[in-house]
């Protein structure tokens, strides 16, 4: 996500040929998933579950969306303006300083028709309230954080829970889109969540690239901190031809795009509970792979019951899968939050 479109260059089918190193990654026997995994996955929802204990619990099922600190075009909201179906608010974004691995974030009072901090704060807190996460977002593709040395994990574990403390943010969402160093970002993640305690809400956007096989950086950062990790949201636009769990091609825009690739994640170590499938609002949100809301929710209906999906089907369900994201909800306000509307009663309501 950027603040022109979020729009980066398009990755071609053959670099999903880079292999997935899918043995076991390929779906397994046919079953329900969230029963199979046995006792690894119990013990993460059961981590998710102590760590979401308290009064601003994720929901089973939640639908995130991010909240544009700037205008681009779409429509300029005020965090209480956001639409009630998102669970999860990503702020977009906190901005690097010149210390490595450190953010700060800066408020877009002007940009936002003079919006001021107490205002933001205060409904920050009203959301909280209503029992919405509120989270920071790191990154976005001009973002320029760099977690790579133990110095720069300790100043962004430190200055994320200081922006945490300042502003009544539950988390953190990683959206680090031009490169990710797993051992020192999990390094950072853990430290921050042992800071932040019960409630800590983590979240992770990569691009579709970053999770094509379980050695990518990104990929390793999420099986590392699976313990404390709430949701991957993976962008599934902006993007070239990719390998599906299957070993098939797949492409962008359709179902079986959407299906094949989470399908990675499924059966590459995360619990159902920590994926989510992430697509733009409308057409404007993003460079390419825009698909209608109807299609998030027969991809979700596939995954979770094995209905709707198109000719890739997983021999699995995953009843458990955690829901929806989408690029943005300023983006899905321009066009009169048909994509909440559509998208969040269908996640609220699976099974």
């Amino acid at each position: 996500m950027d603040r022109a479109r979020r729009k980066r260059s398009a990755l071609v089918g053959g670099l999903a040929a880079l292999g997935l190193a899918i043995a076991g990654l390929a779906t397994g026997g046919a079953g329900t998933a969230d029963a199979s995994q046995g006792a690894q996955d119990t013990g993460t929802k059961a981590a998710v579950g102590t760590k979401a204990a308290g009064a601003r619990a994720v929901p089973k099922h939640a639908v995130t969306g991010y909240w544009q600190n700037f205008n681009n075009g779409a429509t300029v909201q005020k965090l209480s303006q956001v639409q009630d179906q998102y669970d999860i608010i990503a702020v977009a974004f906190a901005d690097a300083t010149g210390t490595p691995g450190q953010v700060t974030f800066n408020l877009d009072s002007a940009g936002l028709g003079g919006y001021t901090v107490d205002q933001f704060k205060a409904d920050i807190k009203a959301k909280k309230a209503a029992g919405k996460s509120v989270i920071v977002s790191v990154g976005g593709e001009r973002g320029a954080v760099a977690v790579n040395s133990p110095t720069a994990a300790t100043n962004f574990a430190n200055s994320v829970y200081s922006l945490m403390q300042e502003y009544g943010f539950d988390g953190v969402d990683i959206d680090l889109e031009n490169g990710l160093d797993s051992t020192y970002m999990t390094q950072a993640l853990k430290s921050l969540g042992q800071k932040a305690g019960p409630g800590f809400v983590l979240t992770m956007a990569p691009q579709t690239i970053d999770m094509q096989n379980t050695n990518n950086e990104y990929f390793k950062t999420a099986l590392n901190v699976k313990d404390i990790l709430t949701v991957v949201n993976m962008q599934y636009y902006n993007s070239g031809s990719m390998l599906g769990c299957d070993g098939k091609v797949y492409s962008q825009g359709s179902v079986d795009f959407l299906t094949a690739l989470a399908c990675i994640q499924l059966e590459g170590g995360l619990a159902p509970s920590q994926v989510g499938i992430g697509t733009p609002a409308s057409t404007r949100g993003a460079g390419s792979g825009y698909v209608a809301p109807s299609v998030v929710n027969n991809a979700l209906n596939c995954l979770a019951k094995g209905t709707d999906c198109g000719s890739f089907k997983p021999s699995k369900t995953y009843p458990g899968i955690r829901g929806a994201m989408t690029w943005s909800t300023n983006w899905d306000a321009a066009g009169g939050n048909a994509w909440s509307n559509a998208v969040g009663p269908h996640v609220h309501g699976l099974p």
